[in-house]
């Protein structure tokens, strides 16, 4: 899919990036007759890791219209999650809490892939290999600049509009101009090394291995085990698994990328679980790759005329997969705050500030529920026990489960007690197993 048309002088409303959260931003303005245009760098499909989504994603698919084409892709289904921390073992059925439709192990190029195109079916102007630059944010009408680069050549333009919505990721378009992103503290700092391995065997609900060709008949859960240095996830897809390290920084200073991978082959190896997993499987060189600007958040999310979604506004430990989640919660309701900003300018900013306390909320619970002690950074406490409160009881009871799976969880379980959830909690706890098959 590729827009070779100019790109328009002015609309509604600018997206920067075609990741999850402007694909689905996006969508959703354009099914309301508003007119958007999405400029993306890259041209989809474009390389990605692999990505685990828990089934609260349904929702907001149901609410784009994508759900059709997500269930036709046929990706794999998994059952759940088994975690390895500290040796001891602990697993989670989506079953067992009511789910009904299935959690995913998706390719994450073909995911966006398919949100991307979903957004042009709906009426968005998408303009791939197109580098949102700044925003000018004066005025009535914004301006964002672009280097638009299709055909090859690199040629400058501007484009006005209303409001311009950051999705571009851990680019932080906005954040960069705002100086407003910060990293947080040095000792909960991580990176993460991932690649690709074909014929790798995978590990099932049932704390067993099968051999990859099995992966559309037994249904895999997401694997994570943790090592001295950090932890490491397992996830099998159609036809290659992911696998990555999460590391502290400092573990990998002072290496190249050649050293850094030599670093993630050796470790996985060695690694509980992972090596048998690998024994026979075949690493695809060309697949390495890595996050180094891990964990941090953004101080300036919302104005009047702007607002940070996604990645770009925050991003936290993939742990517990809420990464695509907080993409498709932050656009559903930055679509309805645009879209009655736009009916009624007059409460622009009122609207601005109710979905900057929403997307903090958000990040909150999910650094406190990755990082437990440790996610203090850019959390506000009350304002998680908030969130606690407002999420229906099944979703919730799946995180407060999902929280006993590491040794990071006490001050999240805290944080639930003092917001009147200790029954939830008491229900909550993810079965422990006394040992795995692999």
């Amino acid at each position: 899919m590729q827009n070779n048309t100019p790109i328009p002088e002015r609309c509604d409303v600018v997206v920067i990036g075609g990741g999850p959260a402007g694909s689905s931003v996006a969508a959703l303005l354009a099914k309301q007759g508003i007119d958007v245009v999405l400029l993306e760098r890259a041209l989809h499909p474009r390389p990605q890791v692999g990505e685990s989504l828990i089934p609260h994603v349904w929702k907001y698919a149901d609410l784009t219209g994508v759900t059709p084409l997500i269930e036709q892709e046929g990706f794999v289904a998994k059952a759940g999650g088994i975690t390895v921390w500290n040796d001891k073992i602990h697993r989670i059925a989506f079953a067992e809490f009511g789910f009904s439709r299935p959690a995913l192990h998706v390719e994450r190029d073909r995911f966006d892939e398919i949100l991307l195109q979903h957004a042009a079916s709906q009426g968005a102007q998408v303009f791939q290999q197109v580098s949102a630059r700044e925003a000018d944010l004066s005025g009535d009408w914004p301006a964002v600049s672009y280097q638009d680069r299709r055909g090859g050549e690199s040629q400058a333009g501007n484009i006005r509009c209303r409001f311009v919505i950051d999705a571009s990721g851990a680019a932080g378009v906005l954040a960069g101009q705002f100086q407003s992103k910060r990293l947080v503290d040095s000792s909960m700092r991580f990176l993460s090394l991932w690649g690709h391995f074909q014929n790798s065997r995978y590990v099932a609900a049932d704390g067993r291995s099968h051999a990859a060709d099995q992966v559309s008949l037994v249904k895999p859960v997401t694997f994570v085990t943790s090592f001295e240095d950090g932890w490491i996830w397992h996830i099998a897809m159609r036809k290659v698994t992911s696998v990555g390290l999460v590391i502290n920084t400092d573990k990998a200073r002072g290496m190249d990328k050649a050293g850094r991978e030599r670093f993630y082959l050796d470790t996985l190896k060695t690694a509980p679980y992972i090596g048998r997993l690998l024994e026979n499987a075949d690493y695809l060189p060309d697949s390495f790759s890595q996050r180094p600007d891990y964990s941090y958040y953004s101080t300036r999310l919302c104005g009047e005329n702007f607002y940070c979604i996604g990645d770009a506004a925050a991003f936290v430990d993939p742990i517990y997969s809420h990464g695509v989640l907080n993409a498709f919660y932050n656009a559903s309701i930055v679509a309805l705050a645009v879209a009655e900003s736009l009916k009624a300018p007059a409460y622009r900013a009122r609207h601005a500030q109710i979905c900057e306390n929403r997307i903090r909320q958000f990040y909150g619970f999910s650094r406190s529920l990755a990082l437990g002690e440790f996610g203090g950074d850019g959390v506000e406490a009350e304002l998680v026990r908030r969130f606690m409160r407002q999420v229906p009881p099944v979703e919730l009871e799946l995180m407060l489960a999902a929280s006993f799976m590491s040794e990071r969880s006490r001050n999240f379980h805290r944080m639930a007690v003092d917001a009147g959830l200790a029954l939830h909690l008491g229900r909550a706890k993810a079965h422990a197993m006394d040992a795995l098959a692999i």
